[in-house]
């Protein structure tokens, strides 16, 4: 299984929100790109990116960081956030990112999700977040009206590569992830899913390992606190 060791970006500082509130962010001091090669270091391969003020703006504002982190570390990389463009999954594809994940902007408009897929295959991520088996959108300002399942099955043939699918209710909240859901999600979906949101322990790594379809996981806050050591996390990665 793949851990994903998580970096989200705003003003160019690592932070942490909880349930997607920019107005309950922690600050860390170190960089991205510091941050990044801490998880080098430890032998992580993979890497989940969230631009934040790409969230915000709907543009590339953090190209250039993440183009330094790829470059520097040899990493695989997805990155998220305000990705709305083909112009915009351009520039991160030309900079090395191995998965450009898709959230909001394929949720309004399917027909840009396909496009998509068909324009840069294998590159595409579908970023599902869910409250209640609904869909959330606009940095889960908005809910979008839609079952997450009843989404899922209408764009399962379009080509997507791999899905993250994120409980809101739980990103942020170290109260383990909503593996009942995640289950659901990934009994029906036609590519592997991530698990993304509450991860708090070394439990919830090895609880993730024994279900279907699931081919990995993210993990923020609980690294950041010191509630998971790097050292641990890194052997489940393969």
């Amino acid at each position: 299984m793949k851990i994903f060791p998580a970096i989200d970006i705003k003003d160019k500082k690592c932070v942490r929100l909880v349930k997607g509130d920019f107005d309950k962010k922690t600050e860390y001091k170190m960089s991205p790109v510091d941050q990044a090669s801490k998880y080098k270091d430890h032998g992580f391969k993979n890497l989940h990116i969230v631009d934040l003020d790409g969230a915000l703006t709907g543009e590339t504002v953090n190209l250039d960081i993440i183009k330094e982190i790829v470059t520097k570390f040899d990493l695989k990389i997805e990155v998220g956030g305000g990705i709305r463009t083909i112009d915009s999954i351009k520039k991160y594809n030309d900079v090395g990112v191995e998965k450009i994940i898709l959230g909001s902007a394929a949720i309004k408009d399917k027909s840009f999700l396909k496009g998509a897929c068909e324009k840069f295959p294998n590159k595409i991520a579908l970023g599902l977040d869910a409250k209640d088996g609904y869909l959330s959108v606009s940095g889960w300002k908005e809910n979008s009206n839609q079952l997450t399942l009843d989404y899922l099955n209408d764009v399962n043939d379009y080509g997507v590569s791999r899905l993250i699918y994120t409980d809101i209710d739980r990103d942020g909240m170290k109260q383990s992830p909503n593996f009942e859901e995640t289950s659901k999600v990934a009994n029906v979906s036609n590519c592997p899913v991530i698990i993304s949101g509450g991860v708090s322990s070394m439990e919830d790594v090895k609880k993730a390992k024994g279900l279907k379809n699931i081919e990995g996981i993210i993990v923020g806050k609980a690294i950041y606190d010191g509630d998971i050591n790097l050292n641990e996390l890194v052997k489940e990665d393969a």
